[in-house]
C-alpha cells in the first residue's frame, strides 16, 4: 500500500484522507447554539402533590396540615402533618352529623306532652326547626295550634350555657351565633327585611319585636343597620347603615318567659309557663320533620344553631337534662374512641376555637361516615362544588367532584371531604389551614387549585 512520510510518522492514505476531512470541517464549522431544554416536569403523584402542599405553605407563611387517602388502596398517599392538631372551625360539624347517624332516628323528635284533663303540658327537646324561616316547618306549629287543650308550657333541664366555651362575645349580633336554648322559635333570630326601595317600609318577623325597635338616624360606629343591645332585646335601626333592599338577621336573647311570649304571638292562642315543676312521667313524643332535612340544612349552608341544637337532641336520647357536653362526651368515649388521635371537641358547631382535631383523625371520621351510609346517600348532604351552600363559588363543574365541609375563623381556613378524580377513584381529604395573616380567600384559592389537580390528574 503507498503511504507518504510525515515527519517521522508514516500514514496510510485513508487515514490521511480522514484526518484532512475532520480537520477541515472542525476549523470551517462555527459553533451551533442551542436552547436549552425544559425541565421536565415531575410526574404527578404523591410526591408532586406534597411539594405544592409544601410550597403553599412556605409561600402563605401558614401551618398546613394535609391528608389524602385513597379507599382502593386502604392507605394514605399523601401526608403532612396529618397527626398535628389544628382549630377545624366548621369542619366540627362532620362529628356533629356522625354524633347525629349514631343516636338519633329518622325523625326529629320536636316536642315532648302529656295530658291531664283539658291541659296539655308540653316542653322542648332541643329541636332547632319550630317555625324555622328558611327550612319552613310548621308541624309541630300545627300541632299545637290545633289541639283543644289548653296549653301549658314547661322548661326542660338544660345544663349548657348560651354561648358555648370560647365563643366571641361580641358576634352575639350576628346571623350566625345565635343564642342555644330548650325551645327555639324561628332561629332564635329575629329578622328584618325589605324590599321596593328606601322609601318602602320594612318588616319584622317575628312581629313580637317590633315593638321593641327604635330608629337612630346618627351613624353607628360598626356600620351595622340593626344593633342590639348586649344583654336586652332591645333594637335599634340605623337607616344610614340600610341598603335600598335587605334581609338581616339578628339573634334574640331566649327564656323561658321569651319562649312563652312567642309561642303566644305566634299560635295565636294563650300558652302559660308552668314554673318550678318536674317534667311529668309518661310523656309522649312529637316527631317533626325528617332527620335528613336537618342534618342537610346544617352541612350544606354551615348553620351553627343546627348544629348545636342536635348536639343536644343527640343528648336527649341519655336523660331528659338536655346538655351539648353531655352527648359530646357519650359520642368520644362510645363511638370514637379508635381514632389515631383523641379529639379536642367542645361545641356542635365549631365557633369555638378551643375545637382541636388532627387532619388523619378527621380522615378517619371520614370513612366512619361511609360506613354509616353508601356513598350515594352520603354524598350528597355535604357542600357540593358549584351547588348551593358553602361551595357554590369554588370546584364549579358537572358532574361535581368535591363534597365535603368548609370551615372558617378569623386565621383558620379549612376543607375535608371526598373527591372524585377523572380517573375514577374517590379519595378522602383534609386540608388544615391556622394562623395565617392573608385573606382567607387566598387560602380558598389555593387549596381549590391544589385539589382540583388531584382531580385532573391523579
Amino acid at each position: 500500500m503507498r503511504t507518504f512520510l510525515s515527519g517521522q510518522r508514516w500514514l496510510s492514505l485513508p487515514c490521511l484522507f480522514l484526518f484532512f476531512l475532520l480537520g477541515c470541517s472542525t476549523a470551517k464549522q462555527a459553533p451551533v447554539a442551542t436552547a436549552p431544554l425544559a425541565p421536565t416536569p415531575p410526574p404527578y403523584g404523591p410526591t408532586e402533590i406534597k411539594r405544592q402542599v409544601l410550597e403553599s405553605e412556605t409561600l402563605k407563611s401558614r401551618f398546613v396540615g394535609f391528608a389524602l387517602y385513597d379507599p382502593a388502596l386502604g392507605q394514605m398517599v399523601v401526608e403532612h402533618n396529618a397527626d398535628k392538631y389544628f382549630v377545624p372551625a366548621s369542619n366540627t360539624k362532620l362529628f356533629t352529623f356522625y354524633a347525629c347517624l349514631k343516636m338519633l332516628g329518622d325523625s326529629i323528635p320536636a316536642l315532648k306532652y302529656v295530658t291531664r284533663g283539658d291541659s296539655l303540658i308540653f316542653w322542648g327537646t332541643g329541636d332547632p326547626t319550630f317555625t324555622h324561616m328558611d327550612l319552613k316547618n310548621t308541624l309541630a306549629y300545627d300541632f299545637l295550634k290545633n289541639r283543644k287543650e289548653k296549653l301549658y308550657y314547661l322548661e326542660a333541664p338544660y345544663t349548657s350555657t348560651p354561648f358555648a366555651t370560647n365563643w366571641g362575645w361580641d358576634d352575639y349580633n350576628y346571623y350566625y351565633q345565635p343564642e342555644r336554648s330548650v325551645f327555639p322559635i324561628h332561629g332564635n333570630v329575629v329578622k328584618f327585611a325589605r324590599k321596593g326601595g328606601p322609601t318602602q317600609p320594612y318588616t319584622t318577623t317575628p312581629a313580637l319585636f317590633k315593638r321593641t325597635v327604635k330608629t337612630d338616624t346618627a351613624r353607628y360606629s360598626h356600620g351595622d343597620a340593626f344593633v342590639r343591645a348586649w344583654r336586652t332585646n332591645d333594637l335599634t335601626y340605623y337607616p344610614k347603615h340600610a341598603s335600598a333592599d335587605f334581609s338581616v338577621e339578628v339573634p334574640f336573647i331566649p327564656s323561658p318567659d321569651m319562649t312563652v311570649r312567642l309561642l303566644t304571638d305566634t299560635l295565636k292562642r294563650k300558652v302559660t309557663l308552668l314554673k318550678n315543676r318536674a317534667l311529668p312521667q309518661g310523656a309522649q313524643t312529637f316527631y317533626g320533620l325528617p332527620s335528613d332535612t336537618v342534618y342537610k340544612r346544617m352541612m350544606q349552608v354551615s348553620d351553627n344553631l343546627m348544629a348545636e341544637q342536635l348536639m343536644a337532641l343527640c343528648s336527649g336520647t341519655l336523660s331528659d337534662t338536655l346538655s351539648v357536653e353531655r352527648a359530646i362526651k357519650h359520642v368520644v368515649k362510645n363511638y370514637l374512641s379508635d381514632l389515631p388521635d383523641a379529639p379536642v371537641w367542645v361545641d356542635g358547631s365549631g365557633l369555638s376555637s378551643m375545637n382541636l382535631f388532627t387532619p388523619r383523625s378527621i380522615i378517619a371520621l371520614l370513612q366512619k361516615l361511609q360506613q354509616e351510609r353508601p356513598n350515594e346517600r352520603l354524598l350528597p348532604f355535604m357542600a357540593i362544588g358549584g351547588r348551593p351552600g358553602t361551595f357554590r363559588n369554588i370546584y364549579k363543574a358537572e358532574p361535581p367532584f368535591v363534597f365535603g365541609k368548609s370551615g372558617t375563623l378569623a386565621h383558620v381556613h379549612n376543607q375535608s371531604g371526598y373527591i372524585l378524580t377523572k380517573s375514577g377513584k374517590l379519595l378522602l381529604y383534609s386540608f388544615m389551614n391556622n394562623n395565617f395573616k392573608v385573606s382567607s380567600g387566598d387560602i380558598r384559592n389555593e387549596m381549590v387549585r391544589i385539589m382540583t389537580e388531584v382531580h385532573e390528574k391523579y
